[in-house]
C-alpha cells in the first residue's frame, strides 16, 4: 500500500483495501500462528468482514517471548548507544509521518474512528512519542550517591528486560506508542497484544519497525484474543513487565497472573468515571463545548471521558438548555465525511460503572465543598475537570480531587511531556512523560569502599 495524498484517495483505498499485513509479527517475520487458526476483523460501518487475521495463542506467546528474551540477552538494542536507538526511533517516526493517512484509514475501517482525527491528531501523536522518546533515549543517566560511610556509591539505570504490552481498541494507534515509545527508548525488547477488534494498524507498524531497522525479535506482535494471547503475556515466566489498558476486571486478572507466575512489574490503566466541575463564573459557552466534547469526543469510548458533569445551581438551567442544543447538532454518521463528529459505535453492555459511550450524567451543586465530595464519590480516579475563572477555586478544588490528571479550563489537554495515570481504581503506574522512560528501567545500586582495606 503507498501513501495517499487527498482525503479521496483514502476514501479510495477504503473502499477497495488491500490489507497487506494480516499475519503475526515474530523475530522479524510475519508469520501463521501455530494452530493456524485466523479471526474475522470486522468494519463497524457495515459490519462486513475486512480481513481475516492470524489468531495466536499461548503456543505463539512463547516464540515471541523466545525472539524477545534472545534479542534482550544477547542481540544489539539494549547494548547500543541511546543516541543510536534514538536515530532508528526518530527514522521509525518519519515512516510513521510518511504513511499517516494509510495509517489513520486503517483505524477507521478497523474501529470506526474518524478519519479527519486520526490524520491529524492520532498518528502525529505516535510520531510525536516516537521523537519525544528519542530524544531522552541518551540520557538515561544514574547518580553519584554521597553515601553517610567510608563507600563511594553510584546507581545505574538498565532497562527492565522483555516487556508485554496489551492494548485496548478504542486508540488502536495512540495507546500503542504510549506504550512502546518509552520501552524502545529504555532498550528493552517487548511482545505487543493488539485488541482483537483493531489488528489491521498494528501489523502496519509492525511493518515500519523494520523498515526502520529495529532489529528482529526487539518488536514482536502477537494478535488474538484476551483470554488466551492476552493471559499468557500475563502469566508468562520470561516477560520481566506488563503494561495493560483496559478494564478494572481484566486489570484484576492480569495482576493475578503476574502475581502467580514470577512477580513481573505490572503497570494498570483502568479506565475512569471523571468529573467536570462547573462553576457559576464559568464561560457558559466554554463551560458546555468541554462538556460536550468531553462525553461525545471518540463516541464517548475515552477512558477520561467527562462521564460526570456538576454544575453549579446558579447556571445549571442555562447550560443545561446550550448542551441539548450541542448534543442536538452533533453529527453522526461516516467516519470518512470531514463534516462528521462521531463515527458508528460498537456494541456494548451498559453497565453502572464506567459506561465508554456517550452517556453524561448530569448533576447540580451549591457549594464547593459539596462539589469535591461528589467529585471524590467513585472508586475510581483518573482524570478531572475544572471550568471556572476564579484561581482560588481552581487551585482549593485541583488539590482536592482523588484523580490522576486535573485539567483547569479545559479537557483532553493531553502532552507528551505530562504524565498521565490514576489514582484508586484507575490503576497505577505512569503514562507519558519521563515518568514512563523509568517505568521501564531498573534501578541497580553499585557500592565499593572508599580505601582498600577490608570492609565488614
Amino acid at each position: 500500500m503507498g501513501s495517499h495524498s487527498d482525503d479521496s484517495s483514502a476514501a479510495s483505498f477504503v473502499k477497495n483495501p488491500t490489507i497487506k499485513f494480516t499475519k503475526l509479527f515474530i523475530n522479524g517475520e510475519f508469520v501463521d500462528s501455530v494452530s493456524g487458526k485466523t479471526f474475522e476483523t470486522i468494519d463497524p460501518r457495515t459490519g462486513e468482514v475486512i480481513a481475516r487475521i492470524a489468531e495466536g495463542d499461548k503456543e505463539d506467546i512463547d516464540l515471541a517471548v523466545k525472539a524477545a528474551r534472545q534479542a534482550f540477552d544477547h542481540g544489539p538494542w539494549p547494548r547500543l548507544s541511546g543516541s543510536e536507538r534514538g536515530r532508528i526511533m526518530m527514522k521509525f517516526a518519519d515512516l510513521l509521518a510518511e504513511h499517516a493517512e494509510e495509517l489513520a484509514a486503517l483505524d477507521t475501517i478497523d474501529a470506526g474512528k474518524l478519519f479527519s482525527v486520526g490524520k491529524a491528531v492520532d498518528v502525529p501523536h505516535a510520531v510525536n512519542s516516537l521523537r519525544y522518546y528519542a530524544g531522552a533515549a541518551d540520557k538515561v543517566h544514574g547518580k553519584v550517591l554521597k553515601m553517610s560511610r567510608e563507600l563511594h556509591g553510584y546507581t545505574l539505570l538498565e532497562p527492565i528486560g522483555v516487556v508485554g504490552h496489551i492494548i485496548p481498541w478504542n486508540f488502536p494507534t495512540t495507546l500503542l506508542f504510549l506504550k512502546i515509545s518509552p520501552a524502545l527508548a529504555a532498550g528493552c525488547t517487548m511482545v505487543v497484544k493488539p485488541a482483537e477488534q483493531t489488528p489491521l494498524s498494528a501489523l502496519y507498524y509492525a511493518h515500519l519497525a523494520k523498515l526502520a531497522g529495529i532489529p528482529d525479535g526487539v518488536l514482536n506482535f502477537v494478535t488474538g484474543f484476551g483470554p488466551t494471547a492476552g493471559a499468557a503475556v500475563s502469566s508468562h515466566m520470561d516477560i520481566d513487565a506488563v503494561s495493560f489498558t483496559g478494564s478494572p476486571e481484566v486489570g484484576r486478572k492480569v495482576m493475578q497472573a503476574a502475581a502467580e507466575s514470577n512477580l513481573k512489574v505490572v503497570s494498570l490503566e483502568l479506565g475512569g468515571k471523571s468529573p467536570l466541575i462547573i462553576f457559576d463564573d464559568a464561560d457558559l459557552d466554554m463551560a458546555a463545548e468541554l462538556a460536550i466534547l468531553g462525553i461525545l469526543f471518540n463516541k464517548g469510548e475515552v477512558c477520561v471521558a467527562s462521564s460526570r458533569v456538576y454544575v453549579q445551581e446558579g447556571i445549571y438551567d442555562e447550560l443545561v438548555k446550550k448542551l441539548v442544543e450541542k448534543a442536538k447538532a452533533w453529527v453522526v454518521g461516516d467516519p470518512f465525511d470531514p463534516k462528521v463528529q462521531q463515527g458508528p459505535q460498537e456494541e456494548m453492555l451498559i453497565v453502572k460503572d464506567e459506561i465508554f459511550g456517550p452517556v453524561m450524567a448530569l448533576a447540580k451543586f451549591k457549594t464547593i465543598e459539596e462539589a469535591i465530595k461528589k467529585a471524590n464519590s467513585t472508586r475510581y480516579g483518573l482524570a478531572a475537570g475544572i471550568v471556572t475563572k476564579d484561581l482560588s477555586v481552581a487551585n482549593t478544588v485541583s488539590r482536592s480531587v482523588r484523580a490522576g490528571t486535573v485539567w483547569i479550563n479545559c479537557y483532553f489537554a493531553f502532552d507528551t511531556d505530562c504524565p498521565f495515570g490514576g489514582y484508586k481504581m484507575s490503576g497505577f503506574g505512569k503514562d507519558y512523560g519521563l515518568e514512563a522512560l523509568h517505568k521501564y528501567l531498573h534501578v541497580k545500586s553499585v557500592v565499593t569502599p572508599l580505601y582498600n582495606t577490608p570492609w565488614l
